[in-house]
């Protein structure tokens, strides 16, 4: 009797289940992931162009590019921390600005040598113009 409850049982529990092979020689589908752009941290030199960027001297400024098009821009100048953007324009040419709490702002335009190297101009507010390189 015991036996007969046994296999019962055990179809009554198994009756609801599909046992369904795996075809191990098929290899596993996952979806696609497309990668993620990974913003890079780009360094520009500003150097003096006139008398006024002279006596400001050399500059060095931040980009931090999003790969989207877009980037941060941040450039340390007469005592203040200047942040805006730089946008390209088209594939060869942007723009970038920012401006400080103090009221101080920069301008710059630069055309683009590789996706992330390039050469431009800078004018600030109090007249400096400076020549702009960044990339490696």
């Amino acid at each position: 009797m015991k036996p007969f409850l046994a296999a019962t049982l055990a179809s009554l529990t198994l009756s609801g289940c599909y046992v369904v092979p795996i075809d191990m020689r098929q290899p596993a589908v996952f979806p696609q992931v497309a990668p993620q752009p990974v913003p890079a941290v780009l360094h520009a030199r500003l150097y003096p162009l006139n008398e006024t960027a002279g006596k400001m001297g050399a500059l060095t400024a931040t980009v931090t590019d999003h790969a989207n098009g877009h980037a941060v821009f941040t450039v340390p100048a007469a005592g203040e921390l200047l942040q805006g953007e730089a946008s390209r324009l088209d594939g060869k040419r942007g723009i970038a600005s920012a401006a400080g709490p103090k009221g101080t702002y920069v301008k710059c335009e630069y055309a683009l040598a590789a996706h992330n190297r390039g050469t431009g101009a800078c004018l600030f507010s109090n007249g400096a113009r400076y020549q702009l390189h960044f990339g490696g």
